[in-house]
């Protein structure tokens, strides 16, 4: 499964940017992002239908 990760501006909240990444990597980034204060929001990223 991928996941969408997107890092939030700590003022107002909105997208600053974002990838599509694995679900074996989203730990990684979190802890990354838990280490210095950064917010983050994760969603399932879109699949395209088969």
């Amino acid at each position: 499964m991928r996941f969408e990760i997107m890092r939030l501006d700590d003022v107002n909240g909105t997208t600053v940017d974002s990838t599509v990444v694995d679900a074996a990597s989203v730990n990684r980034i979190v802890q990354q992002a838990a280490s210095i204060g950064q917010r983050l929001w994760i969603r399932p990223a879109d699949t395209p239908a088969s």
